[in-house]
């Protein structure tokens, strides 16, 4: 009797032991990001969404310890994201921040999360230097960033024999980055650029930018840009005819809520790059119609990032049997990614790498029900969607926990 209580007492402390290794007895996750400005569409309460299905889908604790999620709205301002994100990591016991969309959001968040020791999951942001110079032991990224969707839509089109550019970028880093990515892809390949225009961030009439784009008889018209000046160029193309008149519009930086907003009838015909479709597979049909059945709207990449990586960041902690930062991220890296069905992978350096898709954008009577909106053209493989982690710009020394 006396072994049987000694053995009750031993398993009662190793026990409370494992439990005590999660801070404040619960792991909590925060979530980060618009909730209700210019892109709240393709994060916003989607994300909030996928991050609870995620939880849900785990078992809603982490080997008997319970997860929390809390959520804020950063209002695409940096000043605010560091202000909700000190409250939270110093008085709210936050583990880690996902979703975050806004790149200055992040770069700001990332050397705060270094120093508190907590973990950032970005899906929303998608600059290269969140794994290149300015890279964290604490940082993944869970979405397509700028050089993938730019590389595989031009490498996917001048594979077509589309070799003749004009790029419409919108004048900040973000569409630079998209333009400098795909213009080198056109150089390597032995394309050329015949021309470029560069619009301020909000333009609403792109009239006279379609208009040289259409008189310089490229082949490939290619719009560096995102958000709503993205849309406004895709219908004024539509109004413009520039498809008809036999030149290829590609968008370098799109959603699926884009096209729904734009309409099948006016975006047939465009080429776009992604890493998440919803109707790809049996998988993410199931998760899509799932997450549409609550939220009426089918997932963005973003929204699929955040379930995603969520969902990995649990499966690393209960490895770790812990939520200490630089545990969890070891093991993150360590482990596959479960991308509905399909494995990934970490680097050192924090880049999720994955399979890209090149999709057409159907005509109306090729869509069989709602949101029906891709083709896929060509799929490009995790190796040439990513730069490696040694050509990132991401110091080993950065990459690993102090």
């Amino acid at each position: 009797m006396r072994s049987i209580l000694l053995s009750v007492a031993f398993l009662s402390v190793s026990m409370n032991a494992a439990l005590a290794e999660f801070s404040d007895g619960k792991v909590v996750i925060g979530v980060m990001g618009d909730q209700s400005g210019v892109v709240a569409d393709v994060g916003g309460p989607g994300s909030i969404l996928a991050a609870r299905m995620a939880v849900a889908d785990f078992g809603g604790t982490v080997d008997g310890t319970p997860i929390e999620i809390v959520t804020a709205d950063h209002q695409n301002k940096p000043d605010i994201a560091s202000s909700i994100a000190r409250e939270w990591f110093d008085r709210r016991g936050v583990d880690a921040i996902v979703d975050l969309p806004h790149s200055g959001v992040v770069f700001g968040l990332i050397p705060l999360a270094t120093d508190k020791k907590r973990s950032l999951l970005i899906s929303g942001a998608a600059s290269t230097d969140i794994t290149g110079r300015y890279c964290s032991p604490y940082v993944t990224h869970w979405t397509d960033d700028t050089y993938a969707l730019a590389r595989g839509t031009a490498a996917s089109l001048l594979d077509q024999g589309l070799k003749s550019w004009f790029f419409l970028t919108a004048d900040y880093s973000f569409g630079h980055d998209l333009e400098g990515v795909a213009q080198q892809v056109v150089d390597e390949r032995g394309g050329r650029v015949i021309g470029s225009a560069r619009h301020p961030l909000g333009t609403a009439d792109f009239s006279t930018l379609l208009v040289r784009a259409r008189s310089s008889s490229a082949e490939v018209i290619a719009l560096a840009s995102a958000g709503a000046d993205t849309v406004n160029a895709i219908k004024q193309a539509g109004q413009f005819g520039i498809a008809r008149g036999g030149q290829k519009l590609a968008a370098l930086h799109a959603f699926v809520t884009d096209i729904n907003s734009i309409g099948p009838e006016t975006a047939q015909n465009l080429i776009i790059s992604t890493g998440f479709y919803w109707n790809d597979n049996d998988a993410t049909r199931t998760f899509a119609r799932r997450f549409f059945a609550t939220h009426g709207r089918m997932p963005t990449r973003e929204q699929a990032g955040v379930y995603v990586s969520v969902l990995h960041y649990l499966k690393a902690a209960r490895a770790a049997h812990s939520d200490d930062a630089a545990s969890v991220n070891d093991q993150m890296r360590q482990l596959p990614v479960d991308r509905f069905g399909s494995e990934a992978h970490i680097q050192a350096n924090g880049r999720v790498t994955y399979e890209i898709g090149v999709y057409r954008v159907k005509a109306p009577a090729e869509s069989k029900e709602p949101w029906d909106f891709y083709v896929r053209t060509a799929t490009v493989p995790p190796s040439a969607a990513f730069r490696p982690a040694s050509a990132s710009g991401c110091s080993s020394q950065a990459a690993k926990a102090q």
